[in-house]
């Protein structure tokens, strides 16, 4: 009984096992497939992260979290986060005073057309475009990073599946052994039988 117990639990750890080496696989490709595709398209974008006068016109958080990337093509998840947050985000903050996108436009949408026409209204309008424009590539790059956040999570999955399959193997086929072992000393022990009766005087 004993013997058939410790079968079937090695068997399920092995079978296990071999489930958590497919998922290994597959994270693998997860890891490699994101990976390729974040450093091609953020490659496309043919950005070199900002170095010199560049950073030293930043404000000191942002220049401190774009100093590592200084002068290197923009090609990875990190990157493109630090690009998206300290160096766009950035510029846009100093254009508007810090509004955003929907203060400015719905500051320009509230004007007449003789106001939008005039100066103040053209500056005001041309701002709203900057806005919308650097909002739209910061999103895009912030996709990236996430998706390169994706694949790095992917990856230590993909280590800890592997880890926890081999685990499983090692036990499962000790498992095996085991039981080979107790049907072994089952099989050896003598069978008791019933003692002859007490001859009769």
């Amino acid at each position: 009984m004993r013997a058939s117990f410790d079968k079937l639990i090695s068997v399920t750890g092995l079978i296990l096992a071999v489930m958590l080496l497919a998922a290994g696989g597959l994270l693998t490709y997860a890891y490699s497939y994101i990976g390729g595709e974040v450093e091609k398209q953020l490659t496309a974008q043919d950005i070199t992260m900002p170095q010199g006068a560049a950073l030293d016109a930043l404000p000191p958080a942002d220049k401190a979290a774009l100093e590592p990337y200084a002068g290197s093509p923009m090609d990875t998840g990190p990157e493109a986060r630090a690009y998206a947050d300290h160096y766009i985000q950035a510029h846009l903050n100093a254009a508007s005073g810090g509004k955003s996108y929907s203060e400015v436009s719905g500051a320009y949408q509230a004007m007449s057309p003789a106001e939008k026409a005039s100066p103040a209204g053209q500056a005001l309008g041309g701002l709203r475009e900057t806005l919308f424009q650097g909002n739209t590539l910061r999103g895009l790059l912030l996709y990236g990073a996430a998706f390169a956040t994706m694949g790095t999570i992917a990856g230590y999955a993909a280590v800890g599946a592997f880890i926890g399959a081999v685990i499983l193997l090692v036990l499962g086929l000790m498992g095996l052994r085991h039981a080979r072992r107790m049907e072994a000393v089952a099989t050896a022990e003598p069978t008791l039988t019933d003692p002859a009766p007490a001859p009769v005087s």
